[in-house]
C-alpha cells in the first residue's frame, strides 16, 4: 500500500513531521549567536527550546571560550536553573565560593539571594553546557557585583540601580 491508495499514510507522515518540529531539537544543529563584551564576556548561544511547544521550561546551549564567561554574577527571584556540562571544565562561582565543574556535572540553582551564580571558563579549552530554566515571567534578577536589578517581562528588560536606569552591562568588566 502507498500514499496513492491510502491517504492516511500522507496524513500520518505530516503529523510526524509536525510533532517533530514542535517537540524535538538537536542542540548540535541549532543556529548560534555570539555575545561578545570584551574583555570578560564571550559566548556562542543557541535557543534549544525556541519554537517548540515548551511553556514552562527553556533550554539554551552555551559555548564559552577559555578565560571568558557568558553572563554577570546574578540570582533570580522566580526562575530555577539547571546546567548540564557537556564538554570541558571551568568554575561555578556560587554563593561567594568557587567550585570546579567538568563534563558530566549537572548543576542545580534554586531561585533566591542565597545562590548568586555564574559559570567561568577557567580552562584552556572550550566549555559547553546546556542552560535549562523555568520560564517564569515576570522575573526579577539581581546582580550583586554591579548592584543592578533587572525586570524581565514581555518586551525589553528594565534594568537599573535603585537610583537610576542603566544599561545591562554597566559596571561589569
Amino acid at each position: 500500500m502507498n500514499s496513492q491508495t491510502d491517504p492516511s499514510i500522507d496524513k500520518s507522515a505530516d503529523k510526524v513531521t509536525e510533532l517533530r518540529q514542535k517537540l524535538i531539537r538537536n542542540f548540535l544543529e541549532i543556529p548560534r549567536e555570539r555575545f561578545l563584551r570584551e574583555p570578560v564576556y564571550d559566548s556562542m548561544v543557541g535557543g534549544v527550546s525556541e519554537g517548540t511547544v515548551a511553556r514552562k521550561l527553556g533550554c539554551g546551549v552555551d559555548t564559552v571560550p577559555p578565560g571568558k564567561q557568558s553572563c554577570p554574577y546574578h540570582f533570580h527571584h522566580s526562575q530555577e536553573e539547571m546546567f548540564v556540562v557537556l564538554e570541558g571544565s571551568g568554575t561555578l562561582r556560587v554563593a561567594g565560593e568557587m567550585l570546579a565543574i567538568k563534563a558530566g556535572d549537572v548543576i542545580f540553582i534554586p531561585c533566591g539571594p542565597e545562590y548568586p551564580h555564574h559559570i567561568i571558563n577557567t580552562s584552556d579549552a572550550e566549555l559547553k553546557y546546556l542552560s535549562i530554566s523555568t520560564q517564569d515571567r515576570p522575573e526579577v534578577c539581581e546582580y550583586p557585583d554591579s548592584e543592578k536589578i533587572a525586570v524581565f517581562s514581555k518586551g525589553p528588560a528594565f534594568i537599573q540601580r535603585r537610583d537610576n536606569t542603566l544599561d545591562y552591562w554597566d559596571g561589569e568588566r
